[in-house]
């Protein structure tokens, strides 16, 4: 087996689908929540009242910011799925092209990038999460099976004097870190 998907232990009985590509020449393969899923607004108390504060010319404190962050901050949406790649594969996970424009729903890191390592790590078992953010004035509801993101198969190259890469994965979802 070279690459694919498969349904992580904990949605096995949840009847998910597997991604798949919408049309023939489609590169992306469309990922579904696995579950129904509320995205609030980013529009609420805490960030609307510090940018009052700035808006008026006021002082803020650490304590402003913090909770103004609390509001900001990118939800994880949970697909139930995995992906199997190659060892110099990486899945790029990517916005629908109608999330932002229908639904106001952004991947706030621009693009998500799964190694080849994160497959059936100890922590999650590799399940594949969508960060998103909602800028548009209202909640979002996602509804399970519906279409959050899409994953490309890529491959990538190392450079010629590359070092890296002599940790082992310790755990799941942005693991990789330091």
């Amino acid at each position: 087996m070279k690459r694919g998907f498969e349904i992580v232990a904990r949605y096995h009985d949840a009847d998910l689908q597997l991604p798949q590509r919408a049309t023939e020449k489609a590169a992306g393969y469309d990922f579904q929540a696995a579950e129904d899923f509320m995205l609030p607004s980013i529009w609420r108390g805490d960030f609307l009242r510090l940018l009052w504060h700035v808006r008026h010319g006021q002082s803020l404190t650490a304590a402003d910011y913090t909770a103004a962050n609390k509001t900001l901050k990118p939800y994880l949406v949970p697909t139930g799925i995995k992906a199997y790649l190659q060892p110099e594969e990486y899945l790029l996970l990517a916005n629908r092209s109608s999330g932002p424009i229908k639904r106001g729903l952004i991947l706030p890191n621009g693009v998500g990038i799964v190694d080849a390592d994160y497959y059936n790590n100890a922590q999650n078992e590799g399940e594949i999460f969508f960060q998103l953010v909602n800028l548009s004035v209202r909640d979002v509801v996602i509804k399970k099976g519906e279409r959050i993101g899409q994953g490309i198969f890529m491959p990538y190259l190392r450079s010629d004097s590359d070092q890296g890469g002599q940790n082992k994965r310790t755990g799941g979802f942005g693991s990789s870190g330091r």
